[in-house]
């Protein structure tokens, strides 16, 4: 029975199921370690990672496969010096802050589900990191409160309430609680940065809104474009989504197609992808030209 059991366990880990079964084998995950088993350690090539066992998404990536977005760390080792200062807007569990603190001066990792956050400065603290400032807050245009939901089977989906209710968000049963977001402007001392990451699962056009002199005082700005976010979780336009980004930077590479695009083809270019349903993990925007 017990080896019928190890099998069981080791098939329910194969990385590729539709979204509502991840959810059921995170739940069954969870019921075989038993309900008090808060974490998983796993030695990565990311580093020592406290992962939470429900978790399909980079948690079970860590556990599988030993690292996670790795060639988007790399990709953005020439923008990073060790005199560097890092903003990374969705931390999750540190996956980018752990590997990224070596090879800069400072970063400060913002994560507003609270547990990823709990999660997040455990790894922090496992892997000696002693230049990072993590905070638990939500970035947002303007200081309020947002209703949130904490997904399970993939936390690093978690994410504002989306303005369409679809499956794709609400698949595992999420819970939905109050969290406090902030105008990154108003809320951080510090408005200097060379490089600022952002993953937010559809809020960036909130976030960015809401830190105009932090981007006019940047280098380079990372951030995720999904038409599905941008469509369901914010309800905005690409033109929206570039009004808060276009007077800052001159030069956007989109690492997926390997293109490098002026600034007078932002909106054309993202335009396309939007209505092709293309995407990009980390679309790159720079304040030089091309050809620098």
């Amino acid at each position: 029975m017990k080896q019928k059991l190890i099998l069981v366990f080791q098939s329910i880990q194969a990385p590729k199921f539709i979204p509502a079964i991840q959810a059921l084998i995170a739940t069954i995950t969870k019921k075989i370690l038993g309900l008090h088993a808060y974490a998983l350690i796993v030695k990565s090539d990311n580093g020592l990672f406290a992962v939470d066992p429900e978790d399909y998404g980079v948690g079970m990536n860590l556990r599988m496969k030993g690292k996670w977005g790795l060639d988007e760390i790399e990709r953005l080792k020439c923008y990073i010096t060790l005199g560097s200062r890092v903003l990374i807007v969705g931390a999750h569990i540190g996956t980018f802050v752990i590997p990224i603190s070596k090879l800069c001066k400072k970063v400060i990792a913002i994560e507003a589900n609270p547990i990823t956050y709990d999660l997040l400065l455990i790894n922090i603290a496992l892997n000696s990191v002693s230049n990072c400032k993590a905070l638990n807050i939500a970035a947002s245009d303007k200081n309020e409160n947002i209703e949130f939901l904490l997904n399970r089977a993939d936390s690093g989906g978690s994410k504002r309430v989306p303005k369409e209710k679809k499956l794709i968000y609400y698949y595992d049963n999420p819970k939905k609680i109050s969290v406090k977001a902030f105008c990154l402007d108003s809320y951080l001392e510090e408005k200097d940065f060379d490089l600022i990451v952002m993953d937010i699962e559809g809020s960036e056009y909130f976030a960015l809104k809401g830190m105009q002199e932090i981007l006019s005082n940047s280098k380079v700005l990372v951030v995720e474009f999904l038409p599905h976010h941008l469509k369901n979780v914010s309800g905005i336009t690409v033109e929206q989504f570039l009004s808060v980004i276009e007077p800052h930077f001159s030069k956007l590479t989109v690492p997926s197609k390997q293109q490098v695009i002026g600034h007078s083809q932002f909106r054309s270019y993202l335009i396309e992808m939007y209505n092709k349903g293309q995407e990009d993990p980390g679309i790159i925007f720079e304040k030089v030209q091309i050809g620098q």
